[in-house]
């Protein structure tokens, strides 16, 4: 499921050492599968029912967790791998609130409430993924590498995301995506987002320090082929209505491979600025 959803986080996963493995995939298998529910070929048509749903497997999980089975195979994996690593699964409850949210039309209108989404979604997932790689002290810079995931996500995807119904990025106007039109004031408003998604790979950079030496390879690959897709986007002037900023297969075959060789991922580019 993980090698034909996300091969670059699959390609990063293998990079970890073989004990730990079933365990990133369980995680991603459960994620997956509301993600489906949600957004799947197959999900409801109406949103309360898709809710139910969501409401129905994170009732499994929690059955699953107290001990009393599940029918769903990734909630079984799932629980297996919680007991065997100690993770902290009741982060998954802030996750699926974050769930229900897609379930229907999404206005992010403040930055509180994309913190408060990306908080319940990508940042729980990093504080799950935090012990399971060794470091449980660092759970909050594993959180903040989550969230730099997702945010480069929600700016790579803005006309994605529109089709589905969805506008995540505050300061982004519905008509400009609706008419393709990369104003300057969309440009504006995505070039600080960009700026926001460095400094918090930037930030997370402890997460890194905090594994072993055989964790930071597969980490590395990951958040180096994610700091260039924000390279591309500024290339492309911000213009992410009218074109992808997805990366050539070389050049995300290139970002694997120094994340590979290399000891760090550059989040910052020379003359960029931080955020206050």
């Amino acid at each position: 499921m993980q090698r034909r959803h996300d091969p670059t986080f699959y390609f990063a996963t293998m990079r970890l050492p073989a004990e730990v493995r079933p365990a990133v995939h369980a995680v991603y298998a459960y994620a997956r599968r509301a993600d489906q529910l949600v957004d799947g070929p197959d999900r409801a048509s109406d949103p309360a029912a898709r809710r139910a749903q969501l409401n129905d497997l994170e009732a499994e999980l929690n059955a699953g967790l107290a001990g009393e089975g599940s029918v769903e195979s990734c909630v079984t994996a799932l629980v297996d791998a919680g007991a065997r690593h100690d993770l902290p699964l009741s982060e998954l409850g802030v996750y699926m609130d974050s769930m229900r949210v897609d379930c229907g039309p999404v206005r992010m209108a403040t930055r509180e409430d994309l913190e408060r989404y990306m908080n319940g979604s990508a940042a729980a997932v990093g504080r799950i993924m935090a012990p399971l790689l060794g470091a449980p002290g660092a759970s909050e810079s594993f959180a903040r590498l989550g969230v730099a995931f997702q945010l480069t996500n929600f700016i790579r995807d803005v006309h994605e995301d529109w089709a589905l119904d969805r506008l995540y990025l505050p300061g982004v106007s519905e008509e400009q995506i609706a008419n393709r039109r990369p104003t300057p004031d969309f440009k504006a408003a995505l070039a600080q987002e960009v700026q926001r998604a460095r400094k918090l790979f930037s930030d997370s950079a402890p997460a890194l320090q905090a594994v072993a030496p055989r964790i930071r390879p597969g980490i590395r690959m990951a958040s180096s082929v994610y700091v260039r897709v924000l390279d591309r986007v500024e290339r492309l002037d911000y213009d992410v209505l009218r074109r992808r900023a997805d990366l050539a297969p070389w050049e995300a075959g290139l970002a694997l491979l120094q994340a590979a060789t290399a000891g760090a991922v550059p989040a910052q580019r020379s003359g960029s600025h931080s955020l206050p």
